[in-house]
């Protein structure tokens, strides 16, 4: 997963201006700066006459009036002017009133001061205009201090200064209360910018945490050409003598008069109780035994398992009774652990002692049994007969099949493999993507210090260091490569928000970008600086005219303690082009490419040498290394293969005297050239139809295919050795055999078929296209074991009893060997009959076993649920992937998380819907709107994911619109657009300071209060001045311009009719670490937006680029659920419909279950997460697991005798064949890939294949005819035995060349 970090999408955040960061210091400005600069120089001259001072504190005088001149950098100063308040014209009065409604009457401020004062006001405007309340308190405080008739009562000059022998202001003090003070500072302490996604008191307060903080700011004198107040402004609280402090009303944020939104006054009434946002954390289901809590789950499977075990008890009780009764009075102080060779009574003991050593009585087989046995003998006699035939007709179909792999394809793509392609986030991103940008592409780099033993990394931004990124940066500017016919470099791909510039996320932007900025602005010091100003000083602005936040370019900070960075965080946004082909980032690629190499060869050594580290990656790294990855195991695979190969062709083998006559390695070896051809074919005939291949195929399909096929041949070889009349033709015996066995390896294989078919179903691409490709190559390797392996095996039968080697059938010798010998059984054969079954026949080893298992069974269920979604994506690299460093850098030193969209479909602005109140958070915005809910998710981080109020289009367009903001919706007089007077051609383009000119003196405010619907614009109004909101450059006379910041956040295509087909407002998600936390993200933001969109009425949901992709970890259960349920859905009714017993369906699923169960349990002990891969191991292990049970379950049916006696037979025949079949194959070839390079293999393949291996084996061989002695389904007449007896009176010639099938 990739980390978007920083505040600026495709177009960016926003060029913010150098002038409004200017702006953020004139908020400072006394009220009486003036336009035109002065050229005099001036003495100054401290304090005031006591004359003087004593006539300053009466009602209706004034401290200061008009202005006398200006200091020598051109800020205009006051005159100390002690005169009576001035009755103003009634022009003058209607224009103090418009800005100033509680002055009347007379003032002390001339024309040339208010002119002054409502220009300075008109910059702190779109930073409080969504709180009216706010705003209003703030324009009070200075039309009192500028105008108010009784200045001298609470405005006591303490130091002037003289120019040119004019006195003029250059210190006051200004008394308020306390109360004011605070009253004041509470309206807008919350009030938010939502253009910088941060509150506006962190631009007009430098973050002050208080009054005191807030006005001392506001009122510190500005050094010689600084931006800020042209005089001292003391704000005190402790007046003496006739001062009396200002203590004027000021108007709670909450007032409902001017209310302000629930994200700019949390402490309103209507937002006391907010709808707190979801909460992810399931605390789930407890009871309390005393002091302890525990689980209800684990409760009551503990409960659950002790009543089993004392059931379990109270059966070997009563089962050692019973036994000493039938046995006589002399044997009962005999222990339960002796031999049951004796009969009678038969072993077994237990149920079985009703019966009194009689078997249980047999039933016919059923039709599908009889019908199979007598097809599989005619067709293995018939195959016999003519093998060539049969293997001429299966290797043509073959190459057939495999002649689709000339259009074999590989499909690479993470959204193609893992997004269904009706997934909801899927369908979101396409949204996204067409109607408003697709996110850009990153590349980044980290370089942080290595902390020392015993202490922690050291700060980074230092000189030194910072001149090394100069030198990164230098070699990074100057990478080009040639794609596409043409040079490319940076420059030519990256995301330009506001012209040429990149918008590269660094603390060289601090510097813009230049090296030779470096000494001038005073070295680190000046990014220290920049660090605690980014977004309130004009030097601390890029190169591309916007501030970089240093949360984004820094690392390894806590909270705002940016001078405890470890890391520098460099990211560089490269535009980003969506469509089919994938082709369109040909040029981004490449040049990534470039970029990898670039990092790889020179960065590192660079950075190295000074003592850092280095991470780094692309856009396309991830992509890269998967691909990498792919051929990174290919000699693992194949070593693995390689020794399952060598073992099969022992395995099948006698190995007795001549060893190179009765061994059987080419048998083997076309065996495994069989199952290579069921794999090449299933791939070649998707080929033809064009679907895509996958790396879980290649890698999953063989060893499933393998596992399959081995066992079958084993099953196949063993069933002919154990034919008991050797003079019989080899055609006959292999007939016989494949009737013996067939109906066997039918029901497994057709069970696998359909258990891999029904995963055809699941949404998931990369489940479904394993389910396709897996249940052909199941069935092609069924239909090839029963044809062209039984061809092969009856040439191996005639070259073995001719007495020709093996391997070199053309040589014969001539050797003596014992038939007696030949035909004895073999070493795991005699195991499983002399050894392993009897001794599960023990009563005590019968309730070992079921208590051992079951236990493990419960255990497992209670652990199931501690399964964690998710893949790590260091896991699925390889273990040298330089990727894997990046991925640690990231956690460690990362305190941003990915921007989130919260995405409105079909936005109704028209006057007739009330959609506008329920998306803003301004005054008079809905309680429960969007927004306002979006700000309280933020303050609860650690359950919403969300970091941040999101930066809102519509807010900054309604404050865009409002008379208040009079600096920014301006008309000419011919009703074209008037932009703000700093920008042209109201000032003209170039001037470092504009003057008043007569160009815009004429534009006035779009529109008056009257024109209005209830302060919303109407439906024409809304039409008409959108598109010049989203064109209006931002600007210190007016921030809230939208070009730059939205000029992709909404889709106008056909907005004229009243509605928005899609518009966006971002916010950001908390840093996140590991898999859940993105899980945990999106399901907390999806629930957000259904709630949302629920509550309002409107389309809303979220987007964020790693959404898609992490979309299937929210259905994760559900999907493993429905698949593996589906598999055993399959294999249950095929059961039924072979065997037509229910009771032997459900022993089969009942064992399988179990084995998949305890897989999962396995998984939870051995970190083994759940994901696509290993959903796909889950259901293949359910066909492997039929493996290990069908071929007991049906010998067990077939078997005569009592249930214990039945179960040791089924052992005898077929345990050797599963345990040698699949268990060692598969375990030897397993162990290799402990080796593997790529983490993936070792901990998705290696671990789950040998707990699976293990788990299957230990169920098979030990768990299942312990199962089957103690409740086993009734015996079954074999249906050989019962053709047998048909046919008894018939004899077939073995010189009757004629005869192709028995006479039925």
């Amino acid at each position: 997963m990739k980390l978007k970090g920083n505040h600026f999408r495709n177009k960016m955040e926003r060029w913010l201006m150098s002038a409004i960061f200017l702006s953020l210091f004139l908020l400072k400005v006394s009220i009486s700066e003036c336009a035109a600069p002065y050229k005099f120089t001036s003495e100054p001259v401290s304090g005031l006459s006591t004359a003087i001072r004593d006539q300053l504190h009466q009602e209706g005088w004034c401290s200061m009036y008009d202005l006398c001149g200006a200091r020598k950098d051109g800020k205009p100063l006051n005159c100390p002017k002690v005169v009576e308040a001035v009755t103003p014209t009634e022009t003058f009065s209607h224009k103090i009133q418009s800005l100033c409604p509680t002055i009347t009457g007379n003032v002390c401020c001339s024309e040339d001061q208010f002119d002054l004062l409502r220009q300075s006001v008109q910059q702190a405007v779109p930073f409080l205009v969504g709180c009216p309340a706010c705003l209003r308190n703030f324009l009070d405080l200075y039309c009192e201090l500028s105008c108010s008739p009784d200045q001298s009562l609470f405005v006591d000059v303490i130091s002037t200064t003289r120019e040119h022998g004019r006195e003029l202001v250059d210190g006051i003090d200004f008394y308020i209360t306390e109360e004011y003070g605070t009253q004041l500072f509470d309206s807008c302490k919350d009030v938010k910018f939502a253009a910088m996604n941060t509150r506006a008191m962190d631009f007009i307060g430098a973050g002050a945490k208080n009054y005191t903080d807030w006005l001392s700011f506001m009122g510190h004198r500005a050094g010689s050409y600084e931006a800020g107040s042209p005089y001292q402004i003391n704000y005190k609280t402790n007046a003496a003598g006739n001062i009396r402090p200002l203590n004027t009303s000021v108007t709670p944020c909450w007032d409902s008069s001017l209310s302000c939104s629930c994200g700019d006054c949390p402490s309103a009434s209507s937002c006391a109780e907010p709808l707190p946002p979801s909460d992810n954390k399931d605390e789930g289901c407890y009871v309390n035994v005393g002091s302890l809590q525990i689980g209800c789950l684990n409760l009551g499977v503990g409960i659950l398992y002790v009543v089993i075990l004392l059931g379990i008890l109270a059966w070997w009780m009563k089962a050692g009774k019973e036994r000493s009764n039938t046995t006589g009075q002399s044997d009962i102080n005999e222990p339960l652990l002796v031999s049951s060779d004796v009969s009678p009574p038969v072993p077994g003991q237990g149920p079985e002692i009703e019966e009194a050593g009689k078997p249980e009585k047999t039933q016919d087989p059923t039709f599908v049994e009889t019908y199979l046995s007598r097809w599989f003998r005619a067709q293995g006699t018939w195959t016999a007969r003519h093998p060539a035939i049969v293997l001429v007709i299966s290797i043509v179909i073959m190459i057939l099949l495999c002649f689709g792999l000339l259009q074999f394809q590989v499909e690479t793509r993470p959204e193609k493999l893992w997004v269904s392609p009706g997934s909801e986030a899927a369908e979101e991103k396409a949204y996204f993507d067409s109607h408003l940008a697709p996110f850009y592409r990153i590349e980044q780099l980290i370089i942080a210090t290595v902390p020392s033993a015993n202490e922690s990394a050291p700060y980074i931004v230092t000189n030194k260091n910072l001149l090394l990124l100069f030198d990164i940066q230098a070699k990074v500017d100057a990478l080009r490569v040639n794609a596409s016919n043409s040079s490319v470099s940076l420059q030519e791909i990256c995301t330009k928000p506001t012209g040429s510039a990149c918008a590269t996320q660094s603390v060289l932007q601090y510097f813009k970008m230049d090296s030779s900025k470096f000494y001038d602005y005073q070295e680190s010091a000046h990014a220290e600086f920049c660090f605690e100003h980014a977004s309130s000083a004009a030097q601390c602005l890029s190169a591309f005219e916007g501030p970089v936040e240093p949360g984004t370019v820094l690392g390894g900070f806590s909270g705002t303690n940016y001078t405890e960075a470890t890391a520098f965080v460099i990211t560089y946004p490269v535009e980003n082009f969506v469509g089919e082909s994938g082709d369109e980032n040909e040029k981004a690629v490449a040049w990534e490419e470039a970029f990898i190499q670039l990092a790889k060869e020179e960065l590192t050594a660079m950075v190295e040498a000074e003592g850092l580290t280095l991470a780094y990656s692309s856009e396309n790294s991830i992509k890269a290394e998967l691909e990498r990855e792919s051929t990174a195991d290919v000699g693992t695979i194949a070593v693995s293969y390689l020794v399952m190969f060598v073992y099969i062709s022992f395995i099948l083998g006698d190995w007795i005297s001549p060893w190179y006559v009765t061994s059987k390695t080419m048998l083997g070896l076309a065996g495994v050239g069989i199952v290579a051809l069921c794999v090449l074919g299933s791939i070649g005939l998707f080929s033809y139809f064009h679907v895509k291949s996958t790396l879980i195929i290649v890698e999953v399909i063989p060893f499933l295919v393998l596992a399959v096929g081995v066992d079958n041949m084993c099953i196949l070889v063993h069933a002919v050795k154990r034919q008991p009349d050797k003079e019989e033709s080899v055609e006959t015996r292999v007939g016989r055999a494949l009737a013996e066995v067939g109906p066997s390896i039918t029901l497994a294989s057709l069970s696998e078929v359909l258990a891999f078919t029904v995963g055809i179903f699941t949404p998931m691409p990369a489940c479904r296209v394993f389910s396709m490709f897996a249940a052909v190559a199941v069935l092609l390797d069924y239909l090839l074991q029963v044809t062209a392996f039984v061809a092969l095996l009856t040439y191996d039968l005639k070259r073995a009893e001719s007495g020709r080697v093996d391997c070199f059938p053309c040589i014969a010798v001539t050797a003596e060997s014992s038939d007696e010998q030949a035909h004895e059984p073999g070493v795991l054969v005699k195991y499983m009959k002399d050894i392993h079954a009897p001794a599960l026949n023990f009563p005590a080893v019968k309730a070992s076993v079921v208590a051992l298992f079951t236990g493990l069974f419960l255990a497992s269920i209670v652990l199931v649920p501690n399964l964690v979604p998710g893949l790590d994506q260091r896991v699925a690299l390889p273990r040298d992937s330089y990727l894997q460093g990046y991925f640690g850098n990231i956690t460690e030193h990362l305190r941003v998380g990915p921007p989130v969209y919260f995405v409105v479909r079909d936005y109704n602005y028209s006057t007739e819907s009330n959609q506008t109140n329920l998306l803003c958070s301004i005054s008079q915005c809905e309680p429960n709107s969007l927004l306002n809910e979006v700000s309280r998710a933020a303050l609860v981080p650690d359950t919403s994911f969300i970091a941040r109020p999101a930066a809102s289009w519509l807010d900054d367009f309604l404050v865009w619109m409002s008379p208040d903001a009079f600096g920014c919706c301006r008309t000419f007089p011919d009703a074209s657009y008037c932009p703000p007077d700093d920008q042209p051609p109201c000032c003209p383009e170039g001037d470092d300071y504009c003057s008043e000119g007569d160009t815009c003196k004429d534009c006035t405010t779009c529109f008056l209060r009257a024109d209005l619907l209830e302060g919303r614009p109407t439906t024409e109004q809304f039409r008409e001045k959108l598109p010049w909101f989203l064109d209006a450059l931002p600007s210190a006379d007016c921030a809230k311009g939208g070009h730059g910041a939205y000029s992709t956040s909404l889709d106008l295509n056909g907005y004229e009719d009243g509605v928005i087909k899609a518009s966006e407002f971002r916010s950001y998600h908390t840093p996140l670490n590991k898999q859940t936390d993105y899980v945990d993200a999106l399901r907390a933001a999806k629930d957000f937006t259904k709630r949302m969109s629920k509550s309002l009425g409107i389309k809303i949901f979220p987007y964020s680029v790693f959404y898609m992709f992490f979309e299937q970890y929210l259905d994760i259960w559900r999907t493993t659920g429905i698949s593996l349920l589906l598999a055993l859905a399959a294999v249950f009714f095929v059961n039924i419909g072979i065997t037509s017993s229910v009771w032997t369906s459900c022993i089969v699923i009942l064992t399988i279950a179990m084995i998949v169960i305890d897989l999962m349990g396995v998984m939870v002990l051995w970190n083994i997460q759940l994901n696509a891969v290993s959903v796909v191991n889950l259901v293949m292990s359910i066909g492997i697991a039929v493996e290990f049970c069908v071929h007991i379950t049906h010998s067990f049916a077939v078997s005569t005798g009592t249930r214990s006696e039945r179960a040791s037979n089924s052992l005898s025949t077929m345990g050797a064949s599963v345990f040698s079949g699949i268990t060692l194959t598969k375990f030897a070839g397993v162990l290799v890939l402990y080796f593997a390079k790529s983490e993936i293999f070792e901990v998705y393949y290696f671990r789950m294949y040998l707990a699976l291996v293990i788990l299957g084996a230990l169920h098979g061989l030990i768990f299942l005819p312990v199962l089957l002695s103690l409740c086993g389904p009734r015996p079954m007449r074999e249906a050989q035995s019962a053709l047998e007896q048909a046919e008894e009176n018939v004899k077939i010639s073995r010189e009757d060349e004629g005869v192709t099938e028995p006479v039925t």
